[in-house]
């Protein structure tokens, strides 16, 4: 189970290479980048098992059946994950199911979205005077019903980096300012991070519905907000109808 990074594929660990470079079979989720595959040997199998919201997926309890089948065959099985695996990346679920079913399973980790996103923003994530904690957390969830206690995480005062959160943006906003959250608070959105495409909007809770809207941006990206966005890399920022975009 192999944490294929942010998308840069400069940024995969020397362990992830030496795992998929291992690997006879190996399935692939959508966003790792294809330039990873060519650590891969020539005559291994790459099965692609995409998984975006909004688009056709391929179903959980297939790939791990296809999993445990592989592995159970004698295969050696690389499960490529955008990220980590054990970081929204359903990689506690694959495990469970695959060391129930006799397989070995390892870990490779992954440098996740997150991140590398707001690092390549320029956004410390943690900062002595100014957040003094990060916390992550899903716009999605696997139950509509089942949400983030968001009184808790505005309480906490800490940045929070938020996955999988571009459809339910409005829905996030509320949530933030019935919680209590400044209206004021920085929000950065990055787009494509870590690629030569990335994208970056910064804005205000207050607009940040009406702003992500305005510039177009949408997944994969990260949502960060605190007050550490405030201090965000302003280098190569434009302004294009009162919104602060930056590209890389």
């Amino acid at each position: 189970m192999v944490g294929a990074g942010p998308g840069d594929p400069d940024l995969l660990t020397l362990k992830a290479v030496k795992a998929i470079a291992q690997a006879d079979v190996l399935l692939v989720d959508d966003l790792v980048n294809p330039e990873i595959l060519q650590h891969a040997q020539r005559a291994a199998r790459v099965i692609h098992v995409g998984k975006r919201g909004g688009c056709q997926s391929t179903s959980q309890e297939f790939i791990e059946r296809l999993m445990a089948l592989e592995a159970r065959a004698g295969q050696c099985v690389a499960r490529l994950k955008g990220g980590d695996p054990y970081l929204f990346g359903r990689g506690g679920e694959e495990r469970a199911h695959l060391l129930a079913q006799g397989v070995t399973v390892e870990v490779v980790p992954g440098i996740t979205s997150g991140m590398a996103a707001a690092a390549s923003a320029g956004i410390a994530v943690t900062h002595r005077e100014h957040s003094q904690g990060v916390i992550f957390v899903t716009g999605h969830s696997k139950h509509d019903s089942v949400q983030p206690n968001w009184q808790a995480l505005v309480d906490a005062n800490m940045t929070l980096v938020i996955y999988m959160g571009i459809a339910r943006c409005r829905q996030l906003q509320s949530s933030l300012l019935e919680a209590g959250m400044a209206r004021s608070m920085p929000v950065a959105v990055i787009q494509s991070a870590t690629l030569p495409t990335q994208v970056r909007l910064q804005t205000t809770l207050e607009r940040l519905s009406q702003d992500l809207h305005n510039s177009g941006l949408g997944s994969p990206s990260i949502i960060v907000v605190g007050e550490a966005v405030r201090y965000a890399d302003a280098l190569g920022a434009i302004e294009l109808d009162g919104l602060q975009l930056a590209l890389g």
